[in-house]
């Protein structure tokens, strides 16, 4: 054997490191190797890391250097050292280096001539032990280095061919036996391989890898993904149940594991391989579509947390589904599928996969629950009662109301969305019309389909219907001058007879959808129905109201153009119907101008009509599906007939910002419906000539307020009292109460030893919100609390991307001010009412413009020319 004492001293012997000498040296010590042990192990691994950094130099500046690789069959040396070698240190740095190679090697030639011979696929193809976590990682590692450097004719070299059939890819083989494993890091870089295999474009390759029994893969990545999303499910079943402080984190390290794996399949897809688009299609559909989704989408019974869950996340996981994945069959078959009821697909499919999905929240059985807090004269009750006036109307009272015998178990998974949206808790609702929004916005769901659903913008409607008319079709050109303005039952329902015949003759599912027999325009009043009946409900959150108005906006009509009598009569009964809530809502404004943050409530009210707008003109639904998961739910309630948190004014302050969000949204869509145009800003007084203000006036004080350290005046209304901040030290000062605008201030001020009618401010704090009280043993004694001069969720510094405060433990503070006498104490508490009262007033009187809707409708008319790309819409005041 040969000795590695001498071994190393030649190798460390003086000699040009990145010379060709070197490489010379290190290749001819190699091959006198006759085995590798513990002890030549050393340098066989130093020498091996050696040859890819002079192998590296050599391809950027001496093309000689691979010749001499080449003439030596240094590759086949490198296999020779693996058969050898008993230590998994030798392996591990083979990989190394042959990956570095690959990688580094710019020559064209260099990479053919490592991929020509069937060096490479021996070492894809060795049996390595896998055992050894950093092993795999090198392997893997080594795949993906190679995938890097694939096209259409590196590719051939790495695959056997028969006749002009590829029948041996061990790349691909080898890569996708990991595509499940545990790590994370391998199957990303699994993922990376497949990617570079499927986006060469080599047809031979696209027939291999979608044939028996590869094309098995793509099935087993659905079935992966089912079983991730029910694992969600349970998850978010036991946030329900159980929610914590990490209960967030967890689900959104989830969602982000789930969104990764769908786009990765959008990623397969985008190669553009057309078996391979088929086979994933029919795989969503048959693993977790039509058996596990749709079924789940039923009327929770008795609040079972499972079955909620179960419908949370069917809702979410469908919306990322038709967001991510661009297949136009996916997106139209599942559209279709929403017209059967729930039970048609328990029939097919609930047997096959009832025993596996039971133990993880999702409903065992796919029986639709005979609940009655959803029953037939709810869903009668829900929709518009429009007075059949003439036949030219387009109303008519019949199409409007549901057609079929809607028992529980035979509504349409359609209809189930539109009942969670009329009646469903705040989760269930954002759910479902996340899912209408996102069938709205797929690009690749054909019109006829979106109108057949009800969800067909108006814009696009009238688009095509003009379209039809200018080409010379007879039923576009009266439908556009026709009071219905909808695409004919015939063109809509033969669209989607055709996926219906797909799902009945592919996928053994048949069932006689009634929804569809309905005109188009009826299912459209129907969706209008459920979003106005949304907005009267008091116990529905801002976020998921916004989510409704969006919606709203795209299904009314927008410009002058696309209104006729019809239209007029529908946006008047939208607008009666929002009406009562939009003036409960402005009642409890109102009170919020005598509560804690009045001084704030312009501000909010500003800021929040500026949001509002931009999300209701957005492309885009005001919100992500995954908000579904994230919102808490289901104790996160919002009502108008709340009681007043008591123990916080931040709590006070998250209520007042709610209530603002659901004011601006019912004025902006009031103003819409009755056809004005929506102003960048609320119509607010502005500040103007402030009344007199006595005390504001003798203090001296200019329009930014009191500020510690600043001089103000003593000379009236100044009331001497002592306060003690910390225990035992007390301080003696003069106590202010002084309002300037809508803005109000708490000053203690120390008198000034030269000048007793003049002092400095030392402390400050808002006078809104003080809530003062006089003791009740002691009464010298007067309490104030002492809350916030910002609010905390206007600080994106403070709060978590769905708006609430990160911080749970905020508390107001206190002062108790004792003052000589009894009488002094009256005329301090009698001095912070009055001024109270007197910044209230300002207030109100700037908000009167905004809560007469008859004056903000006369403040928002504008002429009627509006630019073609102007967000602004104008009903026309004459037609």
């Amino acid at each position: 054997m040969y000795d590695s004492t001498i071994m190393w001293n030649s190798f460390w012997r003086s000699r040009d490191r990145f010379s060709l000498d070197q490489l010379r040296y290190l290749t001819d010590q190699l091959t006198k190797v006759q085995v590798v042990n513990e002890v030549n192990k050393d340098f066989v691994i130093e020498a091996l890391r050696s040859i890819a950094e002079l192998m590296t130099y050599g391809d950027q500046h001496d093309p000689s250097y691979f010749e001499y690789f080449m003439e030596k069959q240094v590759m086949g040396e490198f296999v020779r050292i693996l058969k050898l070698s008993k230590t998994v240190s030798v392996p591990l740095q083979l990989l190394q280096t042959v990956s570095i190679l690959v990688q580094n090697l710019r020559n064209e030639h260099a990479i053919y001539y490592l991929f020509s011979n069937e060096h490479i696929n021996y070492l894809i193809t060795y049996s390595f032990d896998f055992q050894n976590e950093e092993l795999l990682s090198y392997y893997i590692s080594f795949l993906r280095a190679i995938s890097g450097k694939l096209n259409k004719n590196t590719v051939s070299l790495l695959v056997k061919i028969r006749g002009d059939e590829v029948v041996s890819f061990p790349l691909y083989v080898e890569a996708i036996r990991f595509a499940f494993h545990e790590e994370n890091m391998v199957r990303t870089a699994v993922r990376a391989v497949t990617l570079n295999v499927y986006h060469v474009g080599d047809d031979s390759v696209n027939r291999y890898i979608s044939s028996v029994p590869h094309k098995d893969y793509f099935s087993n990545l659905i079935s992966f993904f089912r079983k991730q999303s029910i694992d969600l499910n349970k998850l978010v079943s036991h946030t329900l149940i159980n929610p914590g402080p990490d209960s967030t984190s967890t689900i959104i390290a989830a969602i982000d594991e789930i969104e990764d794996n769908l786009y990765y399949v959008s990623d397969i897809v985008s190669a553009g391989i057309p078996d391979v688009g088929r086979l994933i299609t029919d795989s969503i559909l048959t693993v977790l579509i039509f058996p596990l989704l749709l079924p789940s989408l039923r009327i929770a019974i008795d609040n079972d947390n499972d079955i909620q869950s179960g419908v949370v996340t069917s809702l979410y996981l469908l919306c990322c589904i038709l967001r991510i994945i661009k297949i136009k069959d996916l997106a139209n078959t599942i559209a279709a599928a929403l017209f059967y009821p729930s039970e048609a697909f328990t029939k097919s499919f609930g047997g096959k996969f009832n025993s596996h999905i039971s133990d993880y929240g999702f409903p065992s059985e796919y029986l639709v629950s005979n609940n009655h807090n959803l029953t037939k004269s709810d869903i009668r009750h829900s929709m518009f009662n429009v007075p059949h006036s003439s036949s030219s109307s387009g109303f008519h009272p019949e199409g409007v109301l549901m057609q079929n015998d809607c028992s529980n178990s035979n509504l349409s998974l359609r209809d189930v969305l539109l009942a969670y949206v009329t009646k469903g808790d705040d989760i269930q609702v954002l759910g479902s019309l996340s899912v209408l929004a996102t069938l709205l916005k797929t690009k690749e769901l054909d019109e006829s389909m979106l109108d057949g659903l009800g969800i067909l913008p108006q814009r696009k409607q009238h688009k095509k219907l003009l379209l039809q008319a200018l080409v010379g079709e007879s039923s576009g050109e009266e439908e556009l001058f026709s009071s219905k303005s909808s695409l004919t039952r015939d063109s809509t329902g033969s669209d989607i007879d055709v996926y219906h015949d797909k799902i009945k003759d592919r996928y053994g599912i048949s069932c006689q959808s009634s929804v569809v027999g309905n005109s188009p325009h009826v299912n459209r009043f129907q969706v209008i129905d459920a979003l106005v009946n949304l907005f009267c409900r008091s116990n529905i959150s801002a976020v998921t109201l916004w989510e409704g108005g969006w919606l709203l906006r795209r299904l009314l009509p927008y410009s002058e153009s696309e209104f006729n009598s019809h239209h007029l009569e529908l946006l008047k009964q939208v607008s009666a119907l929002i009406q009562v809530s939009y003036n409960n809502c402005a009642a409890a404004l109102v009170e919020e101008v005598k509560g804690i943050w009045t001084d704030f409530l312009i501000s909010v009210l500003c800021d929040e009509w500026r949001k509002c707008k931009r999300a209701m003109e957005s492309s885009s639904p005001p919100k992500e599906p995954n908000c579904v998961l994230l919102l808490p739910h289901p104790h996160y309630k919002f009502s108008l007939e709340d009681d007043t948190p008591k123990g916080s004014s931040f709590a006070v302050g998250e209520r007042m910002q709610e209530l603002v969000k659901v004011f601006v949204l019912l004025h902006q869509l009031q103003l819409f419906t009755l056809g004005r145009a929506l102003p960048e800003q609320p119509p607010i007084d502005p500040t103007g000539d402030l009344p007199t203000n006595r005390r504001a006036q003798t203090s001296g004080l200019d329009a930014s307020g009191p500020k510690a350290g600043t001089e103000i005046s003593l000379a009236v209304n100044a009331v001497p009292c002592r306060i003690a901040f910390k225990s035992g030290k007390e301080h003696h000062f003069c106590f202010r109460a002084i309002s300037l605008g809508i803005s109000g201030w708490l000053v203690l001020a120390e008198e000034l030893p030269s000048q007793k009618s003049h002092g400095i401010v030392r402390v400050t704090a808002p006078l809104a919100g003080c809530d003062p009280r006089i003791d009740d043993k002691h009464s010298t004694w007067l309490h104030l609390r002492i809350r916030s001069s910002s609010l905390p969720f206007l600080d994106p510094a403070k709060s978590n991307d769905y708006g609430r405060i990160k911080t749970k433990s905020l508390v107001d503070g206190r002062w108790t001010l004792a003052f000589r006498d009894e009488q002094s104490c009256n005329s301090a508490l009698a001095m912070i009412v009055e001024e109270i009262n007197i910044l209230s007033d300002e207030v109100h009187r700037r908000l009167k413009p905004l809560l007469n809707l008859e004056t903000a409708i006369d403040l928002s008319s504008t002429d009627l020319c509006v630019t073609e790309d102007s967000s602004n819409r104008i009903l026309p005041k004459s037609l």
